[in-house]
């Protein structure tokens, strides 16, 4: 397949509101590139205090967001919307696009995607990259392919972490558009029994599949292309949606039906401009947080019926 690809390059103070527009002209995810905190980044997360001199020579006051549109959608169009979207946002933006290929596209997450720590207990690593265990953390290995789910990003890192949190021996979880599967298959690395993910996009769901076997958690995961209501039933003791504040608070008046007594619902992908229209659409759906995490202007929830103990 082919793809185009669109670079925006917006200055690095507007990286956060730049991407939350980014995210949303695709399904399968974006990757951005930012060096203004190269150094340290490099130091906590690679463990490397010895960084490329090409790296070194980026310009710090800028970010690229690379976001990937598939032949079968309208390249042109996306466009319009993002010049249309960051002039409504005040955002001083640079566009250019050109074509690339599934190949091409692959090797671009290559260049970006490096192994990352998160919480106290999981370890996110590329299936081409070797790492060093040595604080014996649990190590997820996952190639995003053409879906949205590294880790790496804000919204993805603050679900991780709550899911060291939340998931007990006996959880079942479901995942509310999966994309790579990364949240299903680091709830059953981390024990959970079992973990169904459901995605729109038959790529996304073709990836998660193949990411729960390079994890060894075929056995223990499920992942459907579809509409949540028209393809899952049953309840779940968790239940995880990271997506976008508009598709959360549609999804909060029909979550009840999918948990079950004492259920968690995590939910993700909200820049904090939307914090207050997602907390009062979850207060109006009955349900309250009992956990809030903040990184990077993103905020997650964990909500829980208010009538549960």
């Amino acid at each position: 397949m082919n793809w185009t690809e669109i670079k925006l390059t917006v200055p690095q103070k507007d990286t956060d509101a730049a991407a939350a527009i980014a995210n949303m002209t695709v399904p399968y995810g974006i990757y951005i590139e930012d060096y203004s905190d190269l150094e340290r980044e490099a130091e906590e997360i690679a463990h490397i205090n010895l960084i490329d001199e090409e790296l070194i020579g980026r310009d710090r006051s800028v970010s690229v967001i690379h976001i990937y549109i598939s032949e079968e959608d309208n390249a042109a169009e996306a466009l319009e919307f993002l010049k249309e979207r960051f002039s409504a946002a005040g955002i001083a933006v640079s566009l250019a696009a050109e074509g690339v290929n599934d190949s091409d596209w692959n090797e671009n997450w290559k260049k970006y995607f490096h192994a990352s720590e998160i919480g106290k207990r999981l370890a996110i690593v590329p299936s081409w990259e070797r790492y060093e265990n040595k604080g014996g953390r649990t190590v997820l290995h996952i190639d995003p392919g053409a879906a949205f789910g590294t880790g790496t990003h804000a919204t993805t890192s603050l679900c991780l972490e709550m899911l060291e949190d939340y998931v007990k021996p006996d959880t079942e979880m479901l995942d509310i558009g999966c994309g790579s599967g990364i949240l299903a298959i680091a709830s059953v690395l981390l024990g959970a029994g079992r973990a169904v993910g459901v995605d729109i996009d038959a790529q996304s769901v073709k990836t998660a599949r193949e990411n729960a076997e390079i994890n060894g958690a075929s056995g223990k995961t499920e992942f459907i292309v579809g509409d949540l209501a028209e393809r899952v039933s049953g309840k779940y003791s968790l239940v995880c949606a990271n997506i976008v504040a508009d598709v959360v608070i549609r999804l909060l008046d029909s979550a009840e039906k999918y948990m079950e007594d004492g259920a968690v619902l995590i939910v993700s992908g909200i820049i904090d401009i939307r914090e207050g229209d997602v907390l009062s659409a979850a207060e109006r759906a009955g349900f309250e947080a009992a956990d809030r995490r903040v990184r990077d202007n993103w905020c997650a929830f964990a909500l829980r019926r208010k009538t549960d103990a």
